[in-house]
């Protein structure tokens, strides 16, 4: 199946779905995760009209962000566990950062010249190791973010866990998105849903899905 068809597959898979939650495609966001793939790819990708994409690693991400500089409206997702010492680096090419999960990573990004879009990371297990903020730290982390100058909350992203329904996970995060409306009203978007259960995440409410080799194919080994 080529690269085309995959994407294809992918949007007509999640247009479904919406419909079925009485929603449209149009109010999702699908971003392509390219970590691995070569430009060339991604180049690809633009011409069939993808313009968000996804990284996880910095190196890589700066690299293809500099390899890609003239394509037209190309904006980089970075999804992958942020370290401080890198926030302003990878604030320099990366519209959205997806993993924020502790004040000092806001702190390291918040900005009187440079506006950067953020998702608060939840983890959704009791593996404190995992990358995220605890549920019942969502507000605390939150009110800090918004008071962070050139910080602008969008919502909550979370990864299912491997031992969990996903829907029952989504629909976790789904109430704490409400929650989390009740202090930063603005902040209505959800990153939920990869490549095996984006379905799910569309039926409770995600409206960004980060999805991988359902779009790209199986990743090369990294280099």
């Amino acid at each position: 199946m080529t690269l085309a068809h995959r994407l294809a597959e992918v949007t007509e898979r999640a247009a479904a779905a919406a419909a079925l939650s009485g929603r449209s495609i149009d109010d999702l966001t699908i971003i392509p995760v390219t970590k691995f793939h070569p430009p060339s790819l991604i180049r690809e990708l633009h011409s069939l009209g993808v313009r968000d994409f996804a990284e996880n690693r910095h190196q890589e991400a700066r690299q293809k962000a500099a390899d890609l500089a003239d394509l037209d409206g190309l904006r980089w997702n970075f999804v992958g566990q942020l370290q401080g010492k890198k926030a302003r680096q990878v604030r320099g090419y990366a519209r959205t950062i997806h993993s924020i999960d502790r004040q000092s990573l806001v702190d390291a990004l918040a900005s009187e010249t440079v506006t950067t879009s953020i998702f608060l990371q939840v983890n959704l297990t009791d593996d404190p190791d995992r990358g995220g903020v605890r549920p019942d730290d969502i507000e605390s982390l939150a009110v800090h973010a918004l008071a962070a100058p050139g910080i602008r909350l969008l919502g909550l992203m979370a990864v299912a866990p491997l031992d969990e329904d996903p829907r029952g996970a989504f629909a976790r995060v789904r109430e704490l998105s409400d929650k989390l409306r009740l202090v930063a009203p603005d902040a209505v978007a959800i990153s939920t849903g990869m490549s095996g259960d984006f379905e799910a995440a569309i039926a409770e409410g995600t409206t960004h899905l980060r999805i991988g080799t359902a779009i790209t194919g199986n990743r090369p080994e990294p280099g």
